[in-house]
């Protein structure tokens, strides 16, 4: 029988943690107030999940004092599904309003939370963007000149780095419907079937499985596989001797899964199957290495041997709110492992005439052996008939 959907959203204990923990770090950075403007900054202190992020049009902002509940500063349009949060104490003005949208709402509230000469925190380093128009960050940093505006990049990527039992239960569960879907991939996948309805048929699949988006699915098809990872799928049909690669990014509840699988059709080279356990090989020594101590940079360096030309390349990532997520798995990444990580393990290859070969599991970091959340790829490639 198969495991019920954890339950959606968080208990209020939850974000409390999370306020308390970034309120500590805080102090000991000497930030008085932290300034959030992306979705998922947004959405890991209030529970705040919504799609009309896609909309360009509105900035969003969320204040963490130095003690207390965050303060959102938002537009009016947003005010019910934010009031459905833990979040009290919600400004808003009438978006958008391009001469003066939020700013002074945001200027006052930062006012008050830091006294002369305090200092601001905001994401500014890497993996982090400004979702605010650069002008209006000018202007507000001009009404706050008595204040300090300083990089909070490792506040907040150290907190969201570490996930939580029940964040994990999510991952877990998005994990596990996706690995069902590629186990169909038979139902659904043949040849002289365009890929581009495969995937439609992929989607569609994972959808009805209990997915609640598939934001994320490229690959593609050839004799060698595809020839870059990140296209779309084509209008080619698929053929005897080709091989099929689809990498998916399926959401339930606000968390990503991030993992790709590989199929022949009718039969595969020799040498596609030497690239397929060249990668395999490598994934196996990547969660050989996946314990608590080991550094980003130790995960590449144990799969980097089993690959031609590794060169500088990430094999893999942090995973959860976002299909990436620091850290990197990559030379000189010295982020070290902690209970409570979720990675992936990415190692890729080209082989044959320009085709790419990539294996990827998700995986938790444990003490002792990680836990994988993907059903672990077959040792062989599999090859449907």
């Amino acid at each position: 029988m198969k495991a019920a959907a954890p339950p959606r959203g968080f208990g209020i204990e939850e974000y409390e943690q999370r306020t308390d923990n970034a309120q500590r770090r805080m102090a000991r950075d000497g930030v008085d107030a932290l300034l959030l403007t992306t979705e998922a900054d947004i959405r890991y202190f209030t529970g705040f999940l919504t799609a009309f992020w896609q909309s360009p049009t509105r900035p969003w902002f969320l204040v963490i004092p130095s003690a207390g509940k965050p303060v959102a500063v938002i537009p009016e349009i947003g005010r019910e599904c934010m009031a459905a949060c833990w979040i009290d104490d919600i400004r808003t003005w009438p978006a958008p309003r391009f001469i003066d949208d939020g700013i002074s709402l945001l200027a006052d509230l930062l006012h008050v939370c830091c006294l002369a000469g305090g200092a601001v925190g905001t994401p500014m380093g890497p993996e982090s963007h400004l979702r605010m128009p650069l002008d209006d960050y000018m202007a507000l940093r001009d009404r706050l000149a008595n204040l300090t505006f300083c990089d909070a990049t490792p506040v907040i990527r150290d907190l969201r780095m570490l996930k939580s039992e029940a964040e994990i239960a999510k991952l877990r569960h998005i994990c596990g419907l996706v690995s069902d879907g590629f186990a169909n991939l038979a139902s659904i996948a043949a040849v002289g079937v365009v890929e581009r309805e495969i995937f439609r048929r992929f989607r569609i699949d994972l959808l009805s499985r209990g997915a609640d988006d598939v934001p994320y699915l490229v690959g593609g098809s050839g004799p060698d596989g595809p020839r870059d990872i990140i296209s779309p799928p084509s209008g080619r049909s698929i053929a005897p001797g080709d091989i099929l690669m689809m990498d998916t990014g399926a959401v339930f509840d606000g968390y990503y899964c991030d993992f790709d699988r590989n199929v022949g059709f009718v039969e595969v080279t020799d040498e596609a199957c030497r690239a397929y356990d060249t990668v395999y090989r490598a994934t196996e020594a990547g969660l050989r290495t996946a314990r608590p101590g080991a550094t980003s940079g130790d995960l590449w360096a144990a799969m980097a041997p089993h690959l031609e030309d590794a060169g500088s390349g990430r094999f893999g990532h942090g995973l959860g709110m976002q299909l990436t997520e620091p850290p990197s798995n990559m030379k000189d990444d010295a982020t070290v492992m902690q209970p409570g990580m979720v990675m992936t393990l990415e190692p890729a290859l080209a082989f044959g005439d320009g085709g790419i070969m990539v294996h990827e599991e998700n995986l938790v970091i444990r003490d002792g052996p990680p836990e994988l959340l993907t059903q672990r790829a077959s040792r062989d490639i599999p090859v449907l008939m």
